[in-house]
């Protein structure tokens, strides 16, 4: 009997490889969907871990998060280079703003995320079973994009928690994932946070993901990130009058630095 199941289970296996080598579609799919599986799973194992550590919400549980966030990357045969670490250690607050492109940016993410760093999340997230439970234990402040007057009142309470806990706040200033190797316009509230509290804005730039993974050519496969932390922007003296130009110059850095990261001529 046992070895009926190992000859259907090593059947099925085999089947599936075979698919994933002939099918895109097909490696696509499974690829991704052992991606969630993995979330889920470790979510579900690491919640209680949280609990017992650190007692309930707290940024300090981001630590075990991340420790075990980062052992993905072996499982997809992705590799981080990373350059610039020593831009994060800058004294207290400060915001962090990043190129968002995928569901892979979670691995992106905690590669290099510093200490007493909170990010900044969809509401919808709040709600994704034990994933969300644990990014909620992780002490990720929630937006609800589709409101307007929410949103100011969350990023008012950002801008109350970065000063109260002396944390970093993690935003993607794009708004949305953005899958296409450039930028899209940057939306403008974590710039205003920086110039309200007078917190310096650290650019976090990943390299294009599209020679590895493009949904729309069902490509998920093995490969290198380029991750540059740049230098501080401070925001000392600034007011809201500088704002735009502040968004723009931080935006302009970080579209020259995507481009160069991911070997594309400039525009």
């Amino acid at each position: 009997m046992e070895l009926g199941w190992l000859l259907w289970g090593a059947a099925v296996l085999l089947l599936l490889h075979v698919l994933m080598e002939l099918s895109p579609a097909v490696n696509f799919a499974l690829r991704i969907g052992f991606y969630y599986l993995l979330f889920f799973v470790c979510s579900a194992f690491t919640v209680p871990v949280c609990l017992l550590v650190n007692g309930g919400r707290t940024v300090k549980n981001m630590r075990i998060i991340k420790t075990v966030v980062k052992t993905f990357k072996y499982f997809f045969g992705l590799r981080f280079e990373v350059k610039g670490r020593e831009n994060f250690e800058v004294e207290g607050p400060a915001i962090i703003v990043s190129n968002h492109q995928s569901i892979l940016d979670m691995m992106g993410l905690m590669e290099v995320l510093p200490d007493d760093c909170v990010q900044v999340a969809k509401k919808e997230l709040m709600y994704a079973g034990t994933v969300g439970l644990i990014i909620y234990l992780g002490g990720v402040i929630f937006i609800n994009r589709k409101s307007t007057s929410s949103a100011k009142m969350v990023m008012a309470e950002v801008a109350k928690t970065m000063a109260t806990d002396n944390v970093k706040v993690w935003v993607y200033p794009e708004g949305t994932r953005n899958c296409t190797g450039d930028l899209l316009p940057f939306k403008k509230g974590a710039f205003h946070i920086a110039v309200q509290a007078q917190v310096p804005v650290i650019p976090v730039v990943y390299s294009s993901f599209t020679t590895f993974y493009n949904p729309k050519k069902n490509l998920f496969t093995s490969g290198k990130i380029k991750v540059e932390v740049l230098p501080p922007i401070e925001t000392k003296g600034l007011t809201s009058d500088d704002v735009s130009d502040l968004t723009d110059r931080c935006y302009r850095t970080m579209r020259e630095t995507l481009f160069r990261l991911s070997g594309r001529p400039g525009e």
